[in-house]
């Protein structure tokens, strides 16, 4: 399957990041211009795929992840040392037949990323 997906696990918790928001642009005649937000189930994963195997194209993307929103947003707000804001991922899709999934683990200062599969 082609396409584009993430998911997030706040790993300070153990668990599925739950709610995170996340904007997703591409790079726009050299400007990153806003495609959609989504928000991240139960599960730390979209509902949907970012980008549908059929919209695919190559090209350059960034996935923008609101961490410190979602630290913000949990049962006792924003831990006194939150460190990390906003984690913009920028990639390069090169292949429009290969599935490229961008998670992010993350903890109020720290954050990793990485292509799974």
């Amino acid at each position: 399957m082609a396409g584009i997906s993430t998911h997030v696990l706040d790993v300070a918790h153990g668990r599925p990041g739950a709610g995170m928001r996340i904007d997703f642009s591409v790079l726009d005649d050299g400007a990153y211009r806003l495609v959609r937000t989504l928000r991240t189930n139960q599960e730390g994963r979209t509902d949907e795929p970012v980008l549908k195997p059929e919209e695919a194209k190559a090209g350059k993307y960034e996935l923008l992840f609101h961490v410190g929103e979602y630290y913000a947003g949990l049962r006792g707000g924003r831990p006194a040392a939150q460190f990390v804001e906003r984690v913009p991922v920028r990639f390069t899709v090169f292949d429009v037949t290969q599935h490229f999934h961008v998670p992010l683990l993350c903890t109020p200062s720290s954050c990793t990323t990485y292509r799974g599969s």
